[in-house]
């Protein structure tokens, strides 16, 4: 068992300050990842953990003992360094990389051993480099060096590996790989492991705690699900994000929302009647397309209620999992009147939310045009006993329009912004 401990260590470039009272501890068998923006400290904090930048203050310690006291060959049999890249100019075999990392428990001047080929051949065979084991590294593709680099510092047999954006040169399937191992080494060998990441939810599926930081401060630290929330990430990297549980994998799951210059903002103001996420999309699309949109009534923590606060929506809003109430239905009418067109998404229906279908219905008869996006049979989401299937078949006799996606309701709103341009013009 293993500790490594940050005690409020601050590092510089210079007069350049760069880290600023940092302190964490961790664990053998955990695993610790480091998001922020560029320039945030993350890659200077690792250079300061494995000895490349001594701090100006504070200490770094393993177990009791100051790294910065100890002898470098003895750092280096309980400390391993994945940099972000390795740049290989020499015809050294896979091999010969590998057998490197053997370096610190070797006596000066011997050759490698039985032992030692023995320890890469596990190593190179863990990251699926042994069949390259006798060609040159400089006929390697960039994601298979990074794999030696990575088989070189197991062959170390670490107690603490720190990774500095470990997959930046693989594909998905070999990013994926190489995480399971590397956690599945955490697991099973009781592996300290610090890794920098600039993926979200690579960070969010792997880590169990995370480190935000920012300026060369830390502004959140603690659980990954506790950590990466929507706010903190707002406040770190200044990007809008929606933050959930993914519905199949079950794991935190980051989804960034940009929102992009509109040259030429429309001049219709579009009313979303959705829930459940059936929403989510269409806002991002119609503002993408320069729309002003509004919602309603939704429940607070529903999906597209959480995504509308996010993109700055106004939205009506109803307690969670509570029924509409008359309050709540007067402010989504009195919104809707000012709104150009209504669409009602292809959300679910019940007996809370059936108000929202009379609130349609309501538009209509005020000469609001009504777009229903429909995209499967009406039947797998009425669960009102077909009072919302009769509201549907009241809007369509009565003039709705009916779309299949998304794209057509976007060609629906430009030719009637044109339209109404058109008319305004004469």
């Amino acid at each position: 068992m293993v500790t490594l401990s940050i005690d409020g260590i601050e590092c510089s470039y210079g007069s350049v300050d760069v880290l600023k009272d940092i302190n964490f501890n961790v664990k053998s068998g955990e695993f610790l990842g480091i998001l922020g923006p560029n320039g945030s400290g993350k890659t200077t904090l690792l250079k300061s953990i494995s000895r490349v930048l001594k701090p100006k203050k504070g200490a770094i310690l393993i177990g009791t003992e100051n790294i910065y006291n100890m002898k470098t060959v003895d750092v280096a049999k309980q400390m391993a360094v994945v940099p972000q890249s390795t740049p290989v100019s020499f015809d050294f075999t896979a091999l010969e990389v590998v057998l490197m990392g053997r370096n610190p428990h070797m006596a000066r001047f011997k050759m490698e051993g039985k032992k030692d080929l023995e320890i890469a051949k596990k190593s190179m065979e863990l990251t699926r480099t042994w069949e390259f084991a006798d060609r040159p590294v400089t006929e390697l593709s960039g994601g298979e060096i990074q794999r030696v680099i990575i088989a070189r510092a197991l062959t170390q047999e670490p107690q603490i590996l720190l990774l500095d954006e470990p997959t930046t040169h693989l594909d998905i399937s070999n990013q994926l790989e190489i995480m399971d191992l590397i956690k599945h080494l955490c697991e099973t060998q009781k592996l300290l492991i610090v890794a920098v990441f600039h993926d979200f939810n690579l960070a969010a599926r792997y880590c169990d705690s995370i480190i935000l930081l920012k300026d060369g401060k830390i502004v959140a630290a603690g659980k990954s699900n506790d950590t990466l929330t929507s706010e903190n990430v707002k406040k770190v990297f200044s990007v809008n994000t929606i933050v959930k549980n993914h519905p199949i994998t079950g794991q935190l799951h980051v989804i960034p929302i940009s929102r992009p210059i509109i040259l030429q903002p429309k001049s219709l103001i579009v009313h979303l009647i959705c829930g459940g996420g059936t929403g989510s999309p269409i806002m991002k699309t119609l503002l993408d397309e320069g729309y002003r949109v509004t919602a309603g009534v939704l429940n607070l923590l529903d999906t597209d209620q959480e995504t509308a606060q996010l993109l700055s929506i106004p939205t009506t809003n109803e307690a969670p999992f509570s029924p509409i109430t008359t309050e709540a239905h007067k402010a989504n009418l009195q919104m809707i009147s000012k709104a150009n067109v209504l669409v009602v998404t292809p959300t679910q229906f019940g007996d809370g939310n059936l108000r929202n279908l009379d609130a349609a219905e309501t538009a209509l008869k005020q000469g609001i045009p009504t777009v229903l996006l429909e995209n499967g049979p009406m039947g797998e989401r009425d669960f009102t006993n077909g009072k919302a299937t009769e509201y549907l078949k009241r809007l369509k006799t009565k003039g709705a329009t009916t779309v299949k996606s998304t794209s057509e309701l976007v060609q629906f709103l430009d030719n009637l912004e044109l339209k109404n341009n058109k008319e305004n013009n004469h």
